[in-house]
């Protein structure tokens, strides 16, 4: 069973595989330099302003708004991203939960607790921000979780942050709303081609990837927003799933028919699977699938 912290935020509350995986720099645009998108509906209540980084979610209460992820840094990335919320809510944001300590996702952290939000992230998040290498660097969240999960309520709603494990980093949150039937992915789940990435640096794990996807299939959702990319099914998580399950199989089976190192990507089947890994260094891989 889960270990639950619950926090109250009341008005009063001031397979690509991947080693060090870093967000890309840049002010005023996400990857591809691709600025803060247009607002768009996920559910009624609940809102996703993509661009400038990561997939930002928009959750307006009568009490506040809380958000999920910040965006790569940068006055213009926060301003733009507020004039969006301001389109659907002129509530001010109260709580921001943010994913894993990328850039993409928490780059604008000082901003918000500027303007008076708690900032709650993973106790992993904020020790991985101690040691990121990016400037300038995300400050760190005001408020941090260290068991399985955290609730966050305001205004009558609830969200659920859920730590399954150490999958893209060692900080990720999952991020549910019950009420909707919505799960946040964040970069647990990629899109565009593209596996998972997995930031051995910032303690992911493959193991872990199989460990998150399988507990986040556990709840009761239709609609999955994940890290970049549009909107998905659950069925579309599944597949994820199996499709990733079905690389690390392979990879594992191989290591243990001795392949070496320097040929255990190019001997991977990936041609069904519609991604490859993109290894830049082998060896936390190599050794992972080793120990089981």
């Amino acid at each position: 069973m889960m270990k639950n912290t619950v926090i109250a935020a009341v008005v009063t509350l001031s397979l690509s595989v991947i080693v060090g995986a870093q967000a890309p720099q840049g002010r005023g645009g996400g990857r591809g330099g691709q600025p803060v998108q247009p607002i768009q509906q996920v559910k009624p209540g609940l809102y996703v302003v993509a661009g400038a980084g990561a997939n930002s979610l928009v959750r307006p209460t009568n009490e506040g708004v809380i958000l999920i992820d910040t965006k790569l840094p940068g006055d213009q990335n926060y301003m733009d991203l507020m004039t969006q919320i301001r389109s659907v809510t002129q509530q001010p944001v109260k709580f921001v939960i943010v994913t894993h300590h990328h850039a993409d996702h928490t780059g604008n952290i000082d901003k918000f607790v500027a303007a008076g939000a708690n900032v709650l992230g993973h106790e992993s998040l904020k020790k991985n921000l101690e040691t990121y290498q990016f400037e300038p660097k995300p400050a760190p969240p005001t408020v941090t979780y260290n068991r399985d999960y955290s609730t966050v309520k305001l205004g009558g709603v609830e969200v659920q942050v859920i730590h399954y494990g150490n999958a893209h980093t060692s900080g990720d949150s999952v991020v549910y709303f019950p009420d909707l039937k919505v799960v946040a992915t964040s970069d647990a789940v990629t899109t565009g081609g593209q596996g998972p990435l997995i930031d051995y640096a910032g303690g992911g794990t493959a193991r872990g990837f199989q460990q998150v996807l399988a507990g986040m299939l556990t709840l009761d959702f239709d609609a999955a927003v994940p890290g970049n990319g549009p909107v998905l099914t659950k069925a579309d998580i599944q597949s994820y799933k199996t499709k990733f399950d079905t690389v690390i199989e392979r990879a594992t089976e191989l290591v243990k028919k001795g392949v070496p190192k320097d040929q255990l990507l190019m001997q991977i089947k990936t041609d069904d699977i519609g991604w490859a890994p993109r290894v830049p260094q082998i060896d936390a891989f190599y050794d992972e699938l080793t120990k089981r």
